[in-house]
């Protein structure tokens, strides 16, 4: 029989490769889609909004006008006005005159201490999706980094596999 007929274990490497890249893909999705959008994604890392939210959640945020945010609305901000703690709790009260809120996390007795002021909004949290802050987490670290390289070059060398095997097959037919 002439032709090119493939090889069942060329078709199998380089299909594992493409398995690969596919599932490495499928799983960065919810990190990277949604700030096309316009959306702010953050992981959850204290229990201060459970039930709601529980700790390890992934939150995603759209920016909002403060003057818009209603009470009862979650939001994130900043924790203070030089910090790059994040912080999602429930507003109590908009005081839209003096220009800051008033917030309280769920799980707290008592509403937050200090107002936060409207420049210190991030936005209203849109979504939140609990545990898949733990991916979040594999893939932001530097082992997660490693991880995802180390897959993408499985995926290439079991192409190349692949197409070696293919390559010998079509050599032994000829």
């Amino acid at each position: 029989m002439k032709g090119r007929g493939r090889s069942l274990p060329a078709v199998f490497l380089k299909a594992a490769g493409a398995v690969l890249l596919l599932l490495l893909a499928a799983s960065c999705l919810p990190l990277t889609v949604p700030r096309f959008f316009g959306y702010h994604i953050y992981s959850v890392v204290s229990g201060s909004m459970e039930p709601a939210i529980p700790t390890g959640s992934l939150v995603y945020i759209r920016e909002a006008a403060p003057e818009g945010i209603a009470v009862g609305d979650v939001v994130a901000f900043y924790g203070a006005a030089d910090s790059a703690s994040i912080i999602t709790h429930r507003v109590v009260e908009n005081r839209v005159v003096m220009g800051e809120f008033i917030t309280k996390g769920d799980a707290n007795q008592t509403p937050d201490m200090n107002p936060v002021p409207y420049a210190r909004l991030i936005g209203k949290v849109e979504r939140s999706i609990p545990r898949a802050g733990a991916i979040a987490a594999v893939f932001t670290s530097a082992r997660g980094k490693a991880m995802a390289g180390c897959t993408v070059l499985a995926a290439v060398l079991l192409q190349m596999a692949g197409a070696l095997v293919e390559g010998r097959g079509a050599g032994r037919s000829a």
